[in-house]
């Protein structure tokens, strides 16, 4: 999925607990966007390996977020929202595409890692790739409600991410194109800090040493 499909999923628990605590609507907010979008900053390296925890985000977010039930403050309700979005991206790349440059093409086998299973989980291509049609279709969803029940700041940091997702969805395809066209002519010092999954999309060599 999309990494704005991932902050719009945190938004919707955000928009949750805004209703229910409105003083602490922007700071959920802020947390739902950070935490859907953190576990993909691993993309330049192992990437939904070294920051995504399918099982151990939550088990860090349920007492963190009785915590916040207990003692609600903007802190301890903000790092709620934030592990919340963080375990329930983690936990949804394993119904996306696979860890491949084409993930359309569906040749790899590898969804996500977990490390409590110690494998990596099979990807269930409900949504087929990131930047799919579907993907698309359900960030469009899940923004409506952070649309909703934020205003101001808020509202139009969502209807950016909602724009953003669009041009990416255009590009995508496109995209990957242009990265193999890149790569192929790129010199070895490039290459070799270039993670093997991307060399793939040149070297069918590289394909078993895809991380």
């Amino acid at each position: 999925m999309m990494a704005t499909t991932h902050a719009f999923a945190g938004l919707v628990l955000a928009a949750i607990v805004a209703l229910v605590a409105p003083q602490f609507a922007v700071v959920v907010a802020l947390a739902a966007i950070l935490g859907g979008i953190f576990p993909d900053l691993d993309l330049v390296g192992a990437h939904r390996r070294t920051l995504h925890f399918p099982v151990y985000y939550w088990l860090v977010a349920a007492p963190v977020s009785v915590i916040a039930l207990a003692v609600p403050t903007a802190a301890t309700v903000g790092l709620a929202v934030f592990l919340l979005a963080a375990a329930l991206h983690s936990l949804s790349d394993h119904v996306g595409g696979g860890l491949e440059p084409k993930p359309w093409l569906a040749t790899s086998e590898r969804a996500v890692y977990s490390h409590y299973h110690d494998r990596w989980l099979e990807p269930r291509r409900w949504i087929r790739y990131d930047g799919a049609p579907e993907d698309l279709a359900l960030a469009a969803a899940l923004a409506l409600p952070a649309l909703v029940v934020f205003d101001g700041t808020i509202r139009t940091v969502a209807a950016a991410l909602l724009v953003v997702s669009v041009g990416y969805t255009l590009i995508r395809k496109p995209l990957a194109s242009a990265g193999e066209w890149l790569l192929d002519r790129a010199p070895e010092p490039v290459l070799s800090a270039v993670p093997d999954r991307f060399l793939a999309m040149i070297d069918e060599e590289y394909d078993g040493r895809v991380n």
